[in-house]
């Protein structure tokens, strides 16, 4: 059977049977997982403070234990020192590594993800035999050096340099980059500049102890954050710093190449980092509310409380339901490519590249809720919730960072629109046949036979079908409208990214239900109150952008269509949905 394609969700009807959910882990990954949470629970949450203090030299030393337990070489191929384990154990990992703080959560992605994987996936044989053993035990720490003061999203901007010494033996490199995890204490940097007058950037790698001249590479003072206060912040300066030219990385010319498959993968590993932030958040405003009393009883009982926590549920479910769906995705598509001769490495990039829109649906999506369960958790605390006495503070102030990380969550809202009209330019995804399709059904008159939803989830899954209708009909007409210039039109891309996110997110949370669940479960209503809510989210943002760009009977056949593809049958009791979800984790005592 051939994998699914990136951004095939659109025009297909996925199987709940094909979807993978964390309810399948085998026996090693679930080991894995235990051993990280045992590691967080015992090392990292009862030193919070030490984090919240700026003790960088704590973060590192909690780094050098996760190198002496193999956590920092899940990805780096056996050969190299590493497990070689998969995508979808990477993605557990990083998960169940990150929740408790962001100081330690970025010291881990930034060394595991963008210090160690450009390296495994571009580097020449030697350069993986010399630099990976020591990355994947912790002997060094990992950093990437890209950002500029006046490049940040538009990475092939920058203006460090690197010029051929006159023996051709040495690049010699002058530059500057900022906002450097890890600067502090990593040894091995991945960086990037332009060769002489190139037009892209390319990538180099270098160990600063074994520099010719200590003081080609200098630091900046660590940089006070709102968040991530024990996460090594520095500006990096490079002043006639020589690598020698066998440290090139990939091709010349091809570093932004690099740069982004790099993000790629590190966009869907921040997605996971949020998971069990969110699950710590949701446990500490559960067992806060059950033992906090107002009025002589638990705040538990209150109506407001109990659908906040039921939302923050929610979110957790949806959050799970998505990331580990498309980190299979991408690892069936590693496999499916090995299989078929290609090299790991090869078939590692190709595999991201395939779900690079899915990597920037989980980013937006699970960082934004992220965020917004940390802001829910100081509400359920109240005025407790503001105080540095109590976890949520931290938590509030850590999340903020993820929706910036990665590129901007604006950027990947674009990028996601972005990548999925120009894979269906280059013929590699079909959405004009469907599109077209969807016109015509429009001009048609509309059945009234009221279907039969007796099968669990049908009513739910025929939403999602109708859902994607509305996200080819709105794109497929403003494309039309705009051509070539519809990267101009930010407002209508934003738009339509929502309401992409909103489909995969909730269609993953009902085939994750139906798969792994009864139609009485606590997980059903989850997926049935997220769907109800993305399905109003997606009504607010398609009516913006079609009155917006159409007129007239345009307009008004688009409006009758958004109505007619966002219809319920049978309407869920929102109410009621709630307040089983609450129940449940309020008895229950944690998610």
């Amino acid at each position: 059977m051939a994998t699914l394609k990136g951004g095939e969700f659109l025009i297909k009807q996925i199987p709940a049977n094909e979807i993978f959910s964390l309810e399948e882990l085998n026996e090693e990954q679930k080991m894995l997982r235990d051993s990280a949470k045992e590691f967080i629970d015992r090392e990292v949450v009862p030193q919070r403070e030490r984090f919240e203090k700026k003790d960088y030299a704590f973060t590192e030393e909690t780094m050098r234990k996760l190198g002496e337990m193999g956590m920092l070489g899940i990805a780096v191929p056996e050969e190299y020192g590493g497990l070689g384990m998969g995508f979808v154990t990477t993605m557990l990992a990083c998960d169940y590594l990150s929740g408790t703080t962001g100081s330690l959560a970025t010291a881990y992605g930034a060394h595991t993800g963008i210090g160690t994987l450009p390296i495994v996936l571009y580097g020449t044989e030697e350069q993986k035999k010399k630099y990976l053993p020591d990355l994947a035990t912790g002997t060094k720490f990992g950093a990437y050096c890209l950002t500029e003061p006046d490049a940040g999203s538009d990475a092939n901007s920058g203006k460090t340099r690197a010029k051929l010494s006159e023996d051709g033996k040495h690049y010699i490199i002058n530059g500057q980059k900022m906002w450097i995890s890890n600067a502090g204490f990593a040894d091995t940097f991945t960086l990037f500049a332009k060769i002489d007058d190139d037009k892209n950037i390319t990538g180099f790698v270098i160990n600063r102890s074994e520099l010719e001249n200590p003081e080609s590479l200098t630091f900046g003072e660590e940089e006070h954050k709102l968040g991530i206060r024990a996460s090594s912040t520095r500006q990096v300066f490079f002043n006639d710093m020589k690598v020698p030219v066998e440290n090139l990385l990939g091709e010349r010319n091809n570093g932004f190449k690099i740069a982004l498959n790099a993000l790629n993968v590190g966009r869907i590993k921040l997605a996971a980092a949020c998971l069990d932030a969110q699950r710590r958040i949701l446990n500490h405003s559960i067992q806060y509310s059950n033992e906090r009393k107002q009025f002589g009883v638990s705040i538990s009982t209150f109506g407001a409380i109990r659908k906040k926590i039921a939302e923050m549920a929610t979110g957790v479910f949806v959050s799970e339901a998505g990331s580990y769906r498309a980190a299979k995705n991408v690892q069936d598509k590693i496999d499916e490519l090995v299989a078929g001769g290609m090299d790991h490495q090869a078939a590692e990039l190709k595999g991201v590249e395939e779900f690079a829109v899915e990597c920037s649906i989980l980013k937006v999506f699970v960082s934004d809720l992220a965020q917004h369960t940390a802001d829910e958790g100081i509400q359920v605390y109240g005025g407790m919730g503001f105080s540095e006495d109590t976890p949520m503070e931290a938590a509030w102030r850590d999340s903020r960072i993820s929706r910036i990380y990665e590129g901007t969550n604006e950027i990947n809202r674009l990028l996601a629109v972005g990548m999925l009209i120009k894979r269906a330019m280059k013929g590699e995804l079909d959405l004009l046949s469907p599109a077209m399709a969807i016109s015509k059904e429009l001009m048609g008159i509309p059945s009234f036979e009221v279907p039969d939803y007796s099968e669990f989830m049908s009513e739910e899954k025929a939403i999602i079908a109708n859902l994607k209708k509305v996200f080819l009909m709105v794109s497929g007409a403003a494309l039309q409208k705009y051509m070539t210039e519809i990267e101009k039109q930010q407002h209508l891309l934003l738009n339509a990214s929502e309401i992409l996110n909103q489909i995969y997110m909730a269609e993953s949370a009902v085939l994750r239900a139906e798969k792994h669940f009864s139609p009485d479960s606590v997980e059903a209503a989850m997926a049935q109150l997220n769907l109800y809510k993305a399905v109003e989210k997606i009504i607010t943002a398609a009516k913006e952008g079609i009155v917006s760009f159409a007129e007239g009977d345009e307009q008004r056949m688009m409006l009758s269509g958004l109505r007619r593809f966002t219809k319920y049958t049978n309407h869920p009791n929102v109410v009621a949905l709630t307040e089983k979800i609450a129940a449940h984790y309020i008895e229950k005592g944690a998610y």
